[in-house]
């Protein structure tokens, strides 16, 4: 079966799938306990666990980002046959090469079972194919053998869990069921083995985890979001993000700051501000991306600034998306460098579903 057939068929099972989902509730405020919520929730749609980083190997830098999401198939639930699609599981992997100003990336998908595809409920242990993300101890380990490239990396925690919103609980839009379960691992001390092309090389960076999961994000009218998560050199976690209508118009935004000291300062979504101050058009979608923004937060102003303007994934062979994610820094007002971390930006191409 040809590509653009197989790629058609998933948008149609997304879209099938996405309708038939039952209308979200408000999620409940509760305690998050570790590890057990490091693990999956498959009673909730959609799920995700994120990471991001930079990484180093002589003089070369690279960007890294992996993503395995898991779906809640509702219309299957029910069904007796061991052949029921309940969870589907989806996985992004990509490398920015800045010396080689070039990003790779590459995508996996299946149904869970079989021994093909697991998310385990008890710990992060996500297993899709032969790419994983497992816990081993308090480190994070991650086994990604991509086209053209390879992930073989271990995170280990430097800071306490960050809970994102009311003590895990992050609102994402103006009703209270579009919101998630959501807790960041900032600072996380990367290394191992990063390979290009055949080409092996020894890392060693600074990564940032997020786990989210919720029965559903989006208000009606947004089109997509633009996210930040940033490392600053101080010790600092800077987070933030922005919902954004189809005429580019904020929705709902929100964030926090957590100092090198460990205080936290939650962003209401009336403190934040996103200004596009530089653009990039995609010669291949024609989408037009903000990759430097402009946001003021009630701890100061900061610019991201992309390393690289052309960071745009394809992921329609899997979520059936196309974004912009990106290796960017992160710049104080006086234009001073004070971090680095990763920009994603959704919903540019066409209207986000998720």
């Amino acid at each position: 079966m040809n590509a653009p057939v197989v790629l058609a068929r998933r948008t149609l099972l997304l879209a099938a799938l996405a309708a038939a989902a039952p209308p979200a509730q408000a999620l409940p405020p509760r305690m998050l306990q570790f590890p057990r919520d490091r693990g999956s929730h498959p009673d909730l749609n959609t799920e995700w666990w994120y990471i991001t980083g930079e990484a180093r190997a002589g003089e070369r830098t690279f960007g890294f980002q992996l993503t395995f999401f898991r779906s809640r198939v509702a219309e299957t639930q029910a069904m007796r046959s061991a052949f029921a699609a309940r969870q589907l599981l989806f996985a992004h992997a990509a490398i920015t090469d800045l010396a080689g100003r070039r990003l790779w990336h590459d995508q996996r998908i299946a149904r869970a079972g079989f021994g093909v595809a697991s998310a385990s409920e008890e710990d992060t242990d996500i297993r899709l194919r032969d790419w994983r993300l497992v816990r081993e101890g308090e480190d994070y380990v991650a086994q990604l053998p991509a086209d053209g490239f390879a992930l073989d990396l271990r995170f280990t925690p430097t800071q306490p869990v960050l809970l994102q919103g009311a003590a895990g609980l992050s609102r994402k839009g103006p009703a209270e069921a579009q919101a998630s379960y959501y807790y960041s691992e900032p600072h996380l001390a990367t290394r191992g083995r990063l390979t290009l092309q055949g080409r092996a090389f020894d890392i060693r960076g600074t990564a940032w985890l997020d786990h989210e999961w919720s029965d559903a994000l989006l208000h009606p009218e947004a089109a997509g979001w633009d996210w930040i998560g940033m490392n600053l050199f101080d010790g600092s976690a800077l987070m933030a993000f922005r919902i954004r209508r189809r005429d580019g118009t904020a929705l709902w935004a929100g964030g926090s700051l957590r100092g090198p000291d460990g205080r936290l300062r939650i962003f209401s979504p009336e403190e934040l501000r996103f200004t596009p101050e530089g653009r990039w058009v995609s010669p291949r979608t024609r989408a037009d991306y903000p990759v430097r923004l402009r946001i003021d937060t009630p701890a100061g102003a900061f610019s991201v600034h992309a390393l690289l303007d052309d960071q745009e994934l394809d992921s329609r062979a899997s979520t059936g998306a196309v974004y912009w994610e990106g290796l960017s820094e992160l710049r104080d007002a006086q234009g001073r460098t004070v971090g680095r971390g990763y920009l994603e930006l959704t919903g540019y191409v066409e209207r986000l579903r998720i």
